[in-house]
C-alpha cells in the first residue's frame, strides 16, 4: 500500500518520477490569481493558521455548508480555534475532492506536518501550524518567496489607483514582480445597479466626466495606458456568457446615458453595450500586446439571501450553462477581421464546453505566435485531478499541447502555491502514462522540456516578461 501522500504521490511510474523531478522547481508565473496586492505591501504576520486557512477561502466554505457547518463557524463570529475544529471536522469526508489534497500538500510544504488532518488530531496540528506561524516566516512576501514564485499578476479593477502596486514596485529587495492585470467588468456590467456609483468612482480617478460612450471608452483607454505604464500584460473578462450584437455610436450614447440615469435597459441595449465594449478592449489589448483572458460560464450569486447577508464571492457561485461557440466566433472574428484580435486565453466553467473552445482555437491561430489563442487551464469547479486531465486531453487532441501556458493558482490565499505542484504532478503522469503505453515515443530530453515550458516557460513567453 503507497504512504499517503508520499514524494512520489501521483506518480505511478519511473517515467512520471523522472518528468516531475526535472519540473517540480521550476518558478512559478501566477498569471491569475485574485491576492490582494494591499497585503502583500503592507506585509503583515498572520495571527494563527486559520487566519490564513479559513478567512476568505469560499472553496472550503461551500464544503463545511455541504457537511452541515452551521455559519457561525463559517463566516460568522465564532473564534479561530472553533473555526479550524470545524474544518478539521469536515476534511476526513472529502475523499476525491481536490481540497482534502490541497489541505494535506499545505500542511506538508510549509508546516512540515504530514499527518492527515481530522477530529483526532486536530489539536496536535493547530498548537504546531501556531508554534511555527509564531517563529516567523509567513507574511505575506515570505510566503511568496518560499514557494519560488517569480511574478504575480493580480486582478485590479479598472478604476483602481494601483497604489500598492507602485509601492510594491519601489521595494528592490523584493524580487518577486507583482503586476496589475486590468479587470473592467464593472464597466461591463452596464445593467447593474451600481454602474453609476462606479461610474462616479471611474470619474474620480480620471479627473473627468463620462457623459456618453465615446467619453467612456476615452477615460479606458487612459486606465489602459497607466495600467500599462506599471508592467500589466494580462487583462481578464469574466462573462457568464458571450454577447454578440452590434450596434452604432449613437444607440451606444443612449444606452450610457440611459444606465448612468438608474433607468432599466433591455438585453438587447445590454448585449450591444457589452459587444462593442468587448470589441473596444480587444482592439486595445491588440495594440498593448497584452493576453485577454475571458472566463465564461460562471453562475454568480444563487442564494440571494446569503448575498444579501454576507456578500458576494461568499460559495453561492456555480456553472452556468448558456451556448458558447456562435457568439466567441463572431467576436473573436470581428476582431480578426480587422487585424486587430489580441492574444487570447479561453476558460470555460463548464467541461461540457472543452472541446467547443478546444476546436474553436485553430480558427484563430497563426501569425508566429506559439498558440496566440489558448485554451485556459481547467478552472474553478474544474480545478481537481479529473478536471485538469480532461482540460488537457482536450487540449491535446485538439491543439498543440506542448505550447500549454499551464496553470493558474485564481486564488486568495498565500498558501495555494501547492497547487501548481498538483497540476505538475497530474501533467507529469498524463504525459508518463503516454510514454509508457507506447503511445509516445520515450524521447525523454524532448518531454523533459515539455514539461519545464507549460509548468513557465511558455507563459513568460506568451506574456511577454
Amino acid at each position: 500500500m503507497e504512504k499517503f501522500m508520499s514524494e512520489d504521490f501521483l506518480l505511478t511510474t519511473e517515467t512520471a518520477k523522472t518528468l516531475f523531478a526535472v519540473c517540480k522547481d521550476e518558478p512559478i508565473f501566477d498569471w491569475h490569481c485574485h491576492l490582494s496586492p494591499q497585503e502583500i505591501y503592507e506585509n503583515k504576520e498572520p495571527e494563527d493558521i486559520t487566519s490564513l486557512w479559513l478567512l476568505g477561502d469560499h472553496y472550503k466554505w461551500r464544503a463545511m455548508r455541504s457537511f452541515g457547518i452551521e455559519e457561525h463557524y463559517i463566516t460568522g463570529d465564532a473564534g479561530h480555534y472553533e473555526k479550524f475544529k470545524a474544518w478539521a471536522k469536515v476534511i476526513p469526508h472529502l475523499i476525491g475532492n481536490p481540497l482534502y489534497h490541497w489541505t494535506h500538500l499545505e500542511l506538508q510544504r510549509y508546516f512540515g506536518i504530514e499527518e492527515p488532518l481530522n477530529e483526532k488530531t486536530c489539536d496536535d496540528i493547530w498548537e504546531r501550524a501556531n508554534k511555527k506561524i509564531k517563529e516567523g516566516g509567513f507574511t505575506p512576501r515570505e510566503m511568496i518567496e518560499r514557494s519560488n514564485v517569480s511574478c504575480i499578476c493580480t486582478t485590479d479593477d479598472a478604476a483602481d489607483s494601483l497604489e500598492y502596486h507602485i509601492e510594491i514596485a519601489k521595494d528592490k529587495s523584493f524580487k518577486t514582480k507583482v503586476l496589475p492585470a486590468f479587470r473592467p467588468d464593472k464597466a461591463l456590467d452596464v445593467e447593474a445597479l451600481s454602474f453609476p456609483d462606479w461610474v462616479s468612482s471611474l470619474n474620480s480617478v480620471s479627473g473627468k466626466t463620462v457623459t456618453d460612450f465615446k467619453s467612456l471608452t476615452g477615460i479606458l483607454r487612459e486606465r489602459v495606458d497607466f495600467f500599462s505604464s506599471l508592467g500589466c500584460r494580462a487583462c481578464d473578462h469574466g462573462l457568464t456568457y458571450v454577447p454578440f450584437r452590434r450596434a452604432k455610436e449613437d444607440e451606444l450614447d443612449g444606452i450610457v446615458k440611459k444606465a448612468l440615469n438608474g433607468d432599466k435597459l433591455e438585453i438587447c441595449e445590454i448585449e450591444k453595450y457589452k459587444t462593442e465594449l468587448l470589441i473596444f478592449f480587444g482592439k486595445l489589448y491588440a495594440e498593448k500586446d497584452w493576453g485577454m483572458e475571458i472566463h465564461i460560464g460562471a453562475m454568480r450569486n444563487n442564494n440571494t439571501a446569503m448575498l444579501n447577508k454576507i456578500g458576494p464571492n461568499t460559495g453561492f457561485d456555480s456553472i452556468g450553462d448558456d451556448f458558447v461557440a456562435h457568439n466567441l466566433s463572431r467576436l473573436l472574428d470581428s476582431l480578426e477581421t480587422e487585424g486587430k484580435l489580441p492574444k487570447v486565453i479561453l476558460f470555460t466553467l463548464n467541461p461540457k464546453d472543452n472541446y467547443v473552445l478546444g476546436s474553436m482555437l485553430g480558427n484563430f491561430q497563426g501569425t508566429g505566435v506559439h498558440s496566440k489563442i489558448q485554451f485556459g487551464s481547467a478552472w474553478w469547479f474544474n480545478d481537481n485531478y479529473d478536471g485538469m486531465r480532461e482540460q488537457m486531453k482536450a487540449l491535446m487532441n485538439l491543439g498543440v499541447f506542448t505550447k500549454f501556458i499551464g496553470m493558474v493558482t485564481d486564488s486568495r490565499s498565500f498558501l495555494s502555491y501547492p497547487r501548481h505542484e498538483y497540476f505538475r504532478r497530474i501533467l507529469c503522469k498524463l504525459i508518463a502514462d503516454m510514454v509508457e503505453q507506447g503511445k509516445y515515443p520515450a524521447d525523454m530530453d524532448f518531454v523533459c522540456q515539455v514539461v519545464r515550458d507549460i509548468s513557465f516557460n511558455n507563459a513568460v513567453e506568451y506574456f511577454g516578461l
